[in-house]
């Protein structure tokens, strides 16, 4: 099992905002896609904290499906689905097996800055076809607004992240706001996060 330090310092604030969005739907059971779920520590925190979820985890890397899975074993969930690989910037209907409308929720945590256009693109189209309609798209991270990065540390990461890859970088919040609008999602809210991190809430039209 791998380990994220990060992952564990903001697993709980990711969680809260999910049991706030989704208070109204807290009497039934709902499905929630997990796009790019990396070591597995969130989905297995989330299925132990709102039971009445089933999570689909996904990656694109063996390392962390195989993380994933022995995460799922070690806390003995039952909650969890075996992690499927999805590369987001493939067509949606290739996203193994998903199909239209199947899915209430869908988390992204972390995954567009370190992602390129075509991904983040691919993460919007996929959301508007696989999400039941009033369902919820939920992306964490840091972004840029207007073309702005504040504060400095954010700025500092987002060049860190460019040396990694220079298609990848801190998303800017109007063009993914644009690009939800086109696949009938609907920014709903904006929810400030500790570490100068947010979580952006679209709903699918």
């Amino acid at each position: 099992m791998l380990l994220s330090p990060l992952a564990e310092r903001n697993w709980e604030d990711v969680c809260s905002v999910l049991e706030e969005v989704l208070e109204d739907q807290s009497d039934r059971e709902l499905f929630a896609l997990e796009l790019g779920s990396g070591t597995g520590q969130h989905v297995i925190h989330f299925a132990r904290k709102i039971p009445l979820i089933t999570w689909q985890p996904s990656d694109i890397k063996e390392e962390f499906l195989d993380s994933i899975r022995a995460y799922i074993v070690a806390a003995k969930v039952t909650n969890v689905r075996q992690p499927i690989h999805l590369d987001a910037s493939e067509p949606w209907d290739k996203w193994a097996g998903l199909t239209h409308n199947s899915c209430d929720v869908v988390v992204a945590i972390n995954l567009l800055q370190y992602s390129s256009f075509t991904t983040a693109q691919g993460v919007f189209i996929g959301a508007g076809q696989i999400l039941k309609e009033d369902g919820i798209l939920i992306i964490y991270g840091a972004y840029a607004m207007n073309g702005v990065i504040t504060p400095s540390c954010n700025e500092d990461l987002d060049a860190e992240i460019k040396k990694m890859n220079p298609e990848w970088g801190l998303p800017d919040i109007d063009v993914l706001r644009q690009l939800a609008f086109g696949n009938r999602l609907r920014m709903e809210r904006i929810i400030e996060m500790e570490d100068y991190k947010k979580c952006l809430i679209f709903r699918r039209l």
